[in-house]
């Protein structure tokens, strides 16, 4: 079945009584740097759970059939978060499995929505793996963080918004991780707009697919990599991105940082690094707007404690 622009409207029909519309900022460019290029920042750390994902979580559980053993996933925590959330929403029992570097904030937050958390392994392959084994004995249905087909609808809802809220953008910066999003995203734009993909320099994962020419293994470090580090992309995402992602770009860790400071510094955005990283690419000159250019930015996640907010006076 297709991932494409009618069948993400279909499915945000279904799942918009439980997701929210986030909102749209718009600033001048120098705000940050970027004189004469208009900036439009796309705010889905504001989404319930804190991040995008819960589209594709409510995606999954509102159009496929979840048997009475509930439902499982494995996440760097963000999916877990919003699986847990949606689960808890729909009354599903859900068994989340994250590995070791997933973050206390993002750990808490599953906790909090009353989902079965299980932390295995360092890296979210290991945990994936567990889910799979868990799933298969229990019979609960998995629900992929980015190589499901409902999951790249749900996300493909964020492109969807964004086109009512800010239908003159020419460009939009994306972090990938294992794809759902921006295989959603680029799939709702079909060339429309310019989707510019954004990876840490530790987990270069669509970078390494698209010189292979299919998903291949590549590194998984980086401080995004409880976000932006599975061990590849998703096989459902890649013709997408071969087709309608225009350019990968890669930011380093530094430029993440300085991202995420100045998100606070000039919005007051606490984004988490992996949420910081499209904007890094800007500030860091890793992607260079033509003058003029409309560019949004999509702040995906703010599941992070790792904030310093100053001594208020």
């Amino acid at each position: 079945m297709s991932i494409d622009r009618a069948s993400i409207e279909s499915t945000y029909a279904v799942i918009k009584p439980f997701v929210r519309v986030t909102p749209v900022v718009a600033v001048a460019g120098d705000d940050f740097g970027l004189d004469g290029v208009p900036l439009t920042f796309k705010l889905e750390l504001l989404q319930h759970a804190g991040v995008f994902k819960t589209r594709g979580a409510f995606a999954n559980l509102l159009l496929r059939e979840i048997p009475r053993a509930g439902i499982a996933a494995a996440s760097g925590g963000n999916h877990g978060a919003a699986v847990a959330y949606a689960a808890m929403r729909r009354g599903v029992p859900a068994k989340i499995f994250v590995p070791e570097i997933s973050s206390p904030a993002k750990k808490d937050r599953i906790r909090s929505y009353g989902a079965d958390l299980v932390v295995t392994g360092e890296r979210y392959a290991e945990a994936l793996e567990a889910c799979n084994r868990f799933a298969g004995d229990s019979g609960a249905v998995s629900v992929h963080a980015f190589d499901q087909r409902e999951t790249l609808l749900g996300q493909g809802s964020v492109a969807l918004e964004l086109a009512m809220q800010a239908p003159d953008i020419e460009t939009l910066l994306v972090a990938v991780g294992g794809g759902g999003l921006i295989g959603g995203i680029a799939a709702y734009y079909a060339n429309t707009v310019r989707v510019i993909a954004v990876e840490p320099e530790g987990a270069p994962t669509l970078t390494r697919a698209l010189e292979a020419g299919e998903p291949v293994d590549a590194p998984a470090g980086s401080i995004a990599a409880d976000s932006l580090a599975p061990r590849r992309v998703g096989t459902l995402m890649f013709p997408i991105a071969q087709r309608f992602v225009n350019a990968v770009v890669l930011v380093t860790d530094d430029a993440i940082r300085r991202a995420q400071e100045m998100l606070w510094d000039r919005l007051r955005v606490v984004a988490e690094p992996g949420a910081a990283a499209p904007l890094a690419a800007l500030i860091s000159r890793a992607y260079v707007p033509k003058p003029g250019e409309r560019v949004a930015v999509l702040v995906s996640g703010g599941n992070t404690n790792a904030v310093s907010f100053g001594t208020s006076t």
